[in-house]
């Protein structure tokens, strides 16, 4: 089975998965948004956790596991049923028999975390109880690798209690663990205590303080994430250094954050921004784009011409999906409509757009997937009605020349 990546249709909201095709199938969560389904016949809230667990690898015990779960930030749209839904502990407190109604708990092996995006957030807003849930759970598997004697680094920790920070911290309080931090902009290639030759990863968020002006109402926000780029490959190219796709996602990073971005890869480079599928930020928001409020300005409003040159990095038919409700009307944000064109711009066309609330219907949302393939990545296939009312499948294969390395 090749890899795969996988968007939860989870209404304003991210839940990401990547599978990649390595012999050990290694899985990485970004984010999570599972919502409890009301006690009636009425709520048609999609059972995302269902649709999670059926696409997970299971241990020896039997438990269901990610190789890792990243969160891009602590809001609740991120990381909701997180405490309900993933192993939070020591792994040596698992119950392998839950409560009547309940499933088992996802093991998560190794977390991708970052002080910085709890730090930020918190000033402004109370976190939630899943975020004080992932929050402890990071500063546990820290301890836990500063009292291992004999870890060096992150593959010297058993799994369950792997972590990797995710940007230095400020005022030097990493600097006693830096075996396990990935600076931003620096490559990595590990997962799970492992090198893994079907996947790199650069952080290139979130941005530290102290290189531009107005960082404390810039960088304080939610809207301080993690963002990443991925580099994945198929099996019949692994290891070759091409034909490669490119993952772009950026958490709920504002138009400040894109703004330096821009600034920050030039006049060097963008390749850290470049990208054959990308995450629009903060769910198709207008905020990601543009500094003048829709609501004072409307139709007159500009787009903001370094975030948009810093999301414009798309190779040859890139795509762009956005995890929200359906997008309707303009004064809606996120989603917000002028948003969308704006986006549907920096591609080919519409059918290079993806919405999880509308595929593939905005009745019966459906997990939106893209093969990895050494053409870029496989779009998914939109299901027609014949005129004789017999479903179909329409869509199809990217024909893009394979990547060089």
């Amino acid at each position: 089975m090749a890899g795969k990546i996988t968007f939860f249709p989870v209404d304003n909201g991210d839940m990401t998965l990547i599978k990649l095709d390595d012999e050990r199938k290694t899985t990485i969560l970004i984010d999570m948004n599972v919502r409890q389904k009301a006690e009636n016949d009425d709520d048609d809230t999609r059972d995302v956790g269902a649709d999670l667990r059926e696409r997970l690898n299971k241990d020896k015990n039997g438990r269901p596991y990610v190789d890792v779960f990243v969160l891009s930030h602590p809001d609740q749209d991120h990381c909701s049923g997180a405490d309900r839904n993933l192993h939070l502990n020591p792994i040596e407190d698992y119950k392998d028999k839950p409560k009547e109604g309940e499933e088992k708990k996802i093991v998560v092996q190794e977390m991708w975390s970052s002080p910085t995006i709890f730090r930020r957030a918190s000033k402004n807003n109370t976190l939630c109880s899943d975020a004080k849930a992932i929050n402890k759970e990071a500063k546990r598997r820290v301890e836990a690798f500063k009292n291992n004697s004999g870890a060096t680094s992150i593959s010297g920790m058993p799994e369950g209690d792997r972590i990797r920070i995710i940007g230095e911290d400020e005022n030097g309080k990493t600097d006693d663990i830096m075996a396990i931090v990935s600076k931003i902009d620096e490559v990595f290639s590990e997962i799970n205590g492992q090198d893994n030759g079907f996947a790199k990863m650069v952080a290139i968020g979130p941005l530290p303080a102290g290189d531009a002006e107005g960082d404390d109402d810039t960088l304080a926000s939610n809207r301080s994430s993690i963002a990443m780029q991925y580099h994945l490959w198929p099996k019949v190219t692994a290891g070759t250094g091409d034909g490669y796709c490119l993952y772009l996602t950026g958490g709920d990073a504002g138009v400040e954050v894109w703004d330096r971005l821009d600034e920050r890869h030039k006049p060097s480079n963008f390749e850290p921004l470049e990208y054959d599928l990308l995450l629009s930020p903060h769910h198709c928001s207008w905020r990601s784009l543009s500094h003048d409020r829709w609501s004072e300005l409307g139709e007159k409003v500009k787009v903001s011409p370094k975030a948009r040159h810093a999301l414009s990095n798309g190779r040859s038919n890139a795509r762009i999906v956005v995890s929200s409700k359906p997008i309707k009307k303009a004064d809606a944000d996120p989603p917000h409509e002028r948003a969308k064109r704006e986006y549907v711009s920096m591609v080919a066309d519409n059918d290079h757009f993806f919405c999880t609330g509308e595929y593939q219907s905005e009745d019966e949302p459906e997990p939106l997937e893209f093969v990895i393939t050494a053409n870029g990545f496989e779009p998914p296939r939109k299901k027609t009605t014949s005129v004789t009312g017999t479903a179909a499948i329409i869509g199809g294969t990217s024909t893009r020349v394979p990547h060089g390395g």
